[in-house]
């Protein structure tokens, strides 16, 4: 059948697939050539990078940015905060997600669509930033960890992904076979939502966990102590001074002389592209594992049954 149905393709079908393949290899190829680029750029000569001839493959190979990079020591704690943050946080954010939209996905729950309007609100408004930092002050969370995990805890766009997938993918037969057998909300929520809600859990996983990872504002603002600080807020400060310390601390220092600070420079050069390769590798790699959840996950959840 396939074949017969290959031999009835019309010639201008054949033409628009065949552009179509063609674009679509064209935009994936300019979206994958930066990260491409980076990761050339890491691996080459400094000299080259700013004469602008790593285009295609890494020119006069080098491993001087990567050895300046394992050099900066708070680059490595700040590694270890970003893990144990994102960890942390995902774990919190996907059962408080998941228990609120379960609670809105019940047709009985009262009051659910003055709670959905209160959620919905808080998408286009908030306190500012002034309100907030007083708050989280007074509350004891300035310049502790737990600011930094609570923090954008909830996202309400993935509350209403996650109600909606409980909605159109459990059915509501199982429910009441549950409460028949004399199951609570709590034991319904825990032996038969969650295990049933595997690409959901997954997808919200991802999404969380990029968002936290990448996150550098909130260290920015809310902690003081620079052993908290999370990787991103350190390769921020890291990209903005792009200045090397001769000593092997790699932070920014005015009286060295014009042969040091050239060499800085030179070093600052290929290590941002470095600092870029190893910040985002756990990202990519929990982008290429989850991948496959997504199509199902987001798709489902994103449409009302």
């Amino acid at each position: 059948m396939k074949k017969k149905a290959k031999k009835q393709m019309s010639f201008s079908n054949r033409i628009f697939y065949m552009f179509n393949s063609i674009f679509w290899i064209v935009i994936m190829l300019i979206i994958l050539y930066p990260l491409y680029l980076v990761c050339i750029a890491s691996v080459s000569d400094p000299d080259a990078i700013v004469r602008g001839q790593v285009i295609w493959h890494p020119v006069d190979f080098s491993l001087i940015g990567y050895q300046a990079v394992f050099k900066y020591k708070e680059l490595w704690s700040s590694y270890a905060n970003s893990i144990f943050y994102t960890f942390a946080s995902v774990v919190i954010s996907i059962l408080v997600t998941l228990s609120a939209a379960y609670a809105l996905s019940r047709p009985k729950f009262v009051g659910k669509g003055v709670i959905n309007l209160f959620f919905v609100f808080t998408m286009f408004f908030n306190g500012g930033l002034i309100p907030t930092f007083l708050v989280m002050k007074n509350l004891g969370l300035y310049n502790t960890r737990a600011i930094i995990i609570l923090m954008g805890c909830v996202s309400v766009w993935n509350l209403m992904v996650a109600r909606t997938y409980i909605q159109t993918n459990i059915p509501g037969e199982l429910y009441e076979a549950a409460m028949l057998d004399g199951a609570t909300h709590f034991q319904y929520f825990s032996k038969v939502v969650l295990p049933l809600s595997k690409t959901i859990i997954a997808v919200l996983a991802v999404y969380y966990g990029v968002a936290k990872w990448n996150d550098y504002f909130n260290g920015l603002v809310y902690l003081r102590d620079r052993s908290l600080l999370p990787l991103q807020t350190v390769l921020r400060e890291i990209l903005a001074t792009l200045q090397v310390d001769k000593s092997g601390d790699y932070m920014m220092s005015m009286a060295d002389s014009a042969a040091s600070m050239s060499e800085a420079m030179r070093i600052a050069n290929v290590s941002k592209y470095c600092i870029i390769v190893v910040a985002t590798g756990p990202v990519v790699i929990l982008y290429a594992v989850m991948q496959k959840y997504f199509e199902k996950g987001v798709m489902i959840g994103s449409l009302k049954g």
